[in-house]
């Protein structure tokens, strides 16, 4: 009986490997991530979810702020290159609200409030944000360091996008690629 099973077991485990590998084969899709998106020159759904908002009562999302242009931007507290670019940020702010285009959206990633409203008063922050409790909005980004910012169409796509620090100059093409 014994030497009837091993090669019985041994044929189940091979037809299984096969069958595994002919699955993983035929059903690889294609890359639909957003920096791909992006390099191919498309423009992603933004991923919108309900979030409370930063030393406020309510929520907001970025569902809210449709028909603007929105610069998302992940951070937080003991983000070092955070701090470095919220001047820039905050300028962004400014032209965005002048120009009545729209606004900057800071997004708290694996912060805590009091932290959170802490740098928002050291780094003079005056466009809105909101806490992402559990990160959720952020791996719907693919984000998994800070900061990482999004530069969101009027029509609620993704036109461009910066994982890391960003500067003047790079924000100022991605607004101008959004507003386009």
């Amino acid at each position: 009986m014994k030497r009837f099973l091993v090669p019985v077991l041994a044929a189940v485990a091979s037809i299984a490997l096969v069958g595994l590998l002919a699955y993983g084969l035929t059903t690889k899709a294609e890359d639909t991530s957003i920096d791909e998106a992006v390099a191919r020159g498309e423009r992603p759904v933004a991923a919108s979810r309900e979030l409370p908002k930063l030393g406020a009562a309510g929520t907001s999302s970025l569902a809210d702020l449709r028909g603007k242009v929105v610069v998302l931007n992940f951070w937080a507290s003991w983000c070092t290159p955070c701090k470095a670019e919220a001047p820039v940020l905050a300028a962004a702010q400014e032209r965005l609200q002048r120009d009545g285009a729209g606004t900057v959206l800071g997004v708290t990633y694996d912060d805590s409030t009091p932290d959170s409203l802490k740098f928002v008063k050291e780094f003079d922050v005056r466009y809105p944000n909101v806490r992402d409790v559990g990160t959720r909005l952020a791996e719907q980004y693919g984000t998994t360091s800070l900061p990482e910012t999004f530069v969101i169409d009027a029509r609620g796509r993704i036109a461009d996008f910066y994982r890391g620090q960003i500067d003047a100059a790079r924000l100022s093409r991605a607004i101008s690629k959004a507003r386009a």
